[in-house]
């Protein structure tokens, strides 16, 4: 029996979002064609199918950003309709111009749809705009039927409790998580007591940058372009990354499995992000579940404990 990953509904919403998805900044950008189609139609038949896209680019950058027009043919060579697949766009501050939704019209036409299922709004780079500015235009983008629902990229705990007591206020819809980087290093955050508040109210977050970078899955070099490092967490990371390694095989498991099965013992990461390019790393992540079923998430979080690289060195409370 195929083994199709759960679901979990999206607070506010009646989205039901599968507990892994599929995206990064550089995983279309990867792999052969066949090589992707392949995998995306392997990720959907394990029910794992909300997929997460953006313009990580601007006009005249060379050479072009091109991971979301991939993932357009990509969908369509799998043979994806629509309507069985969960699409996440990023929109950005620094493109605001009274709104987002040209820059989100022009992501839907690169990515070849009419709407996305969720917008990820991304850092805020700019002290002009107001808080009742974003809270405004983003909730132009649900009521124009762009978007179903909406997050926020890493903001900080008390921007979101802002954002969302403006929603209240005057009837808007309110951002519904956040997209926060959590791993077995990067903890601080999403276990810190500033988000541990909004969590209670309701919030939930999306887990990225799970694997930091592949070294959680025992790399020693980054082999692709990824995010911030606050903190410097991975450097920390890379000297305690033997024992990681060797904690991984006495728990009989593989330590990209461990980081993963990791992000799944929190009560409110609704799902996590990962950038896989190869079926076995699919296969590998997919395996996660059955893990925190055999270990049990106080097991897991337990030993993994002395990998915590941020605690004390970024402030929970976010950016």
């Amino acid at each position: 029996m195929t083994q199709t990953v759960p679901r979990r509904a999206l607070p506010g919403t009646d989205i039901q979002v599968p507990a892994l998805a599929l995206g990064s900044w550089h995983t279309y950008d990867r792999m052969d064609f066949e090589d992707a189609v392949a995998l995306v139609n392997a990720a959907i038949e394990h029910g794992v199918n909300l997929f997460d896209v953006g313009v990580y680019g601007f006009p005249g950058m060379r050479p072009p950003a091109i991971t979301d027009v991939l993932f357009s043919a990509i969908i369509r060579g799998a043979g994806v309709a629509r309507n069985q697949y969960l699409l996440s766009e990023k929109v950005w501050t620094d493109a605001y111009d009274g709104g987002f939704r040209p820059q989100l019209e022009h992501a839907l036409f690169r990515v070849g749809t009419d709407h996305a299922d969720l917008a990820v709004l991304g850092d805020i780079h700019r002290d002009d705009i107001t808080m009742h500015d974003i809270a405004t235009a983003m909730h132009e983008l649900v009521d124009a039927g762009l978007v179903k629902a909406w997050g926020v990229n890493n903001w900080s705990a008390a921007n979101i409790a802002e954002l969302r007591r403006i929603a209240a206020d005057e009837g808007l819809v309110a951002p519904v998580f956040a997209q926060l980087k959590y791993s077995v290093a990067r903890r601080s955050i999403p276990d810190g007591e500033p988000f541990g508040e909004l969590f209670a109210d309701g919030f939930v977050f999306e887990a990225s940058d799970c694997l930091e970078g592949g070294y959680l899955a025992g790399r020693t070099e980054l082999t692709r372009e990824v995010g911030r490092d606050p903190g410097e967490v991975r450097a920390t990371l890379l000297k305690t990354l033997p024992a990681y390694v060797a904690l991984a095989e006495s728990l009989d498991t593989t330590p990209a499995r461990l980081a993963i099965a990791f992000t799944l013992t929190h009560p409110a990461n609704v799902t996590t992000l990962f950038g896989a390019t190869r079926l076995e790393q699919l296969d590998d992540n997919l395996a996660a579940f059955e893990l925190v079923e055999r270990l049990g998430a106080e097991r897991i979080r337990s030993a993994v404990e002395p990998f915590w690289a941020d605690r004390d060195v970024v402030d929970p409370a976010g950016p």
